[in-house]
């Protein structure tokens, strides 16, 4: 198994921030976020990650020269790194070469969330946090029938079960080719601009694609400064 790290984007609602270095290289408690994503990533056995970089790629080049925690880290450009994520996922899609954990750069998380993820029963796979509700900007894990049907901000009328979304998504080798099929339906339409989770949606209707769920652990995802605020006071402490 691998992970993919999805880093290049510029982050502009941090760019207080972000201006100065990628979302990834904030620190929290003196240790950045991508450190982090590495350190969990070998806690669980994961010890081969690509890195879709872009804006200020050098400085996450540097701080991976620098140390990378014995992960073995290549790297992949996306020059069209001011677009939407879904041109991230599709440079990312000839890393998809073995079982894979497809990562957003940009969650402060415990541990025990990616384990649950790799340890997973079901080999294609999202992490669904039932104890969030959406009130506006919470990308949504959509679940009916015991599977997943969407990862998305428009939820849809009925549903069985939904909860927020991590931002990590595993998947089995032997289905990549349904994710590059779904992603290809959209950039062939040149829709560069949106997010990989709405491109995902034929995926999810191809391929059964379960859940785990992590309510009561603590995780956040870092979009705006309120967000770090939240990481260093509220879920560092429990980390």
């Amino acid at each position: 198994m691998k992970a993919i790290i999805l880093a290049a984007g510029v982050g502009k609602r941090l760019w207080e921030v972000t201006q100065h270095r990628p979302k990834c290289l904030i620190e929290i408690g003196g240790r950045s976020l991508l450190r982090r994503y590495l350190e969990s990533l070998v806690s669980v056995g994961i010890r081969r990650a690509e890195i879709v970089v872009g804006y200020k790629q050098e400085m996450i080049r540097e701080a991976v020269e620098q140390d990378a925690c014995g992960v073995d880290v290549k790297f992949l450009v996306n020059e069209q790194f001011h677009r939407g994520s879904i041109s991230s996922l599709w440079i990312a899609r000839t890393a998809l070469d073995d079982d894979t954990i497809v990562m957003d750069a940009d969650v402060l998380f415990h541990q025990e969330i990616l384990r649950r993820l790799v340890s997973s029963p079901s080999e294609n796979a999202l992490l669904m946090d039932e104890s969030v509700k959406q009130t506006g900007e919470e990308c949504m894990v959509v679940a009916v029938g015991g599977r997943v049907v969407a990862l998305t901000k428009n939820m849809p009328e009925r549903y069985d079960y939904a909860g927020e979304g991590v931002g990590f998504l595993r998947v089995r080798h032997a289905d990549t080719p349904r994710v590059v099929s779904s992603l290809r339906s959209h950039i062939d339409r040149g829709s560069w601009d949106m997010e990989y989770e709405d491109a995902l949606r034929q995926y999810f209707q191809d391929v059964r694609v379960g859940y785990e769920r992590i309510g009561g652990l603590p995780w956040t995802e870092i979009d705006f400064i309120e967000d770090v605020k939240k990481a260093e006071l509220e879920v560092l402490p429990r980390l």
